[in-house]
């Protein structure tokens, strides 16, 4: 299960699903506020995120499912984990750092969230505007697609700066690796070593203390491992995924002892017979010895 980030939607896991779908089913949301969902005037807690994905793998009758968090989603994720175990067999955490103390979005992003002037921006940003925003969210020089600029120019401000505020007031109360720890499910953590908006090894560091975590930093790529090493990040998570299957199949069932085969009467004496039989000879053998030596 995919949950884009803050500002995205499902197609930034355009170049991901066609590697990870051919053995494994694969359902990629758009969450409130974001690409074709509904975008209300409220309701974007992550809280209320995880509630409105649970309902919809409850509806598709996924079972228990790898989730895959980025930036934003990792929170989503985290939270679905939370409020509903049974959906979730593992989690995996894509560039999202434990809290906003570790860094976040800066520019133009951070600009269109200030009260009073950031409304205004939002409404004449014009798409270049928007594109250097976005640049945030790749490695340097990483060329942004015109999709990632349409999926800002369809968002409501109040989506926008909402999905933010609920993002930071989520890890604000405890953060992901506090939360992450607790839930006690497998976790898989990937980053990009070139991000942007997160320290990579001081956000996965801070990781690395959950018991049985696994983690992964991809060099030369930034904030979206899916888009700018979509190879790479499918391996991690198509293994991660196996390992997980694994430890949820059941043991063997221990073999029966097998018990000895209860002989028959007739058997019994056949072989009382043969007993005899060889106790004769062994009696007229040691005569003839017994003559022999005499």
């Amino acid at each position: 299960v995919l949950i884009h980030g803050y500002g995205g939607a499902i197609n930034w896991w355009d170049d991901l699903i066609p590697l990870i779908s051919p053995t494994n089913r694969t359902i990629a949301v758009d969450m409130l506020g974001y690409g074709g969902s509904s975008k209300p005037d409220s309701g974007y807690s992550m809280s209320n995120q995880a509630n409105l994905i649970a309902q919809v793998l409850e509806q598709l009758g996924t079972g228990p499912a790898i989730i895959v968090g980025h930036s934003l989603g990792g929170n989503v994720a985290t939270a679905l984990a939370e409020q509903s175990p049974a959906l979730v067999a593992g989690v995996t955490i894509i560039d999202d750092a434990p809290s906003r103390d570790y860094g976040g979005l800066g520019g133009t992003a951070k600009l269109a969230r200030m009260p009073l002037i950031g409304q205004a921006l939002w409404r004449i940003s014009p798409d270049f505007m928007v594109r250097k925003s976005i640049e945030q969210a790749f490695a340097p020089g990483f060329p942004v697609a015109d999709k990632y600029v349409d999926d800002i120019n369809e968002m409501t401000y109040t989506a926008y700066k909402d999905s933010y505020t609920e993002g930071t007031d989520f890890t604000a109360e405890s953060p992901l690796n506090t939360r992450l720890t607790a839930i006690g499910k497998p976790l898989l953590v990937i980053f990009g070593e070139e991000d942007q908006i997160f320290p990579a090894r001081e956000s996965i560091s801070a990781y690395a203390a959950i018991p049985g975590v696994q983690t992964m930093l991809i060099p030369g790529v930034g904030h979206s491992p899916q888009v700018e090493a979509p190879q790479k990040t499918a391996i991690a998570i198509l293994d991660f995924a196996d390992g997980v299957a694994k430890s949820l199949e059941p043991p063997p069932a221990p073999k029966p002892e097998r018990k000895p085969t209860p002989k028959s009467k007739k058997q019994n004496k056949k072989q009382q017979g043969k007993n005899k039989k060889q106790s004769g000879q062994n009696d007229q053998q040691n005569k003839q010895k017994a003559g022999s030596a005499n």
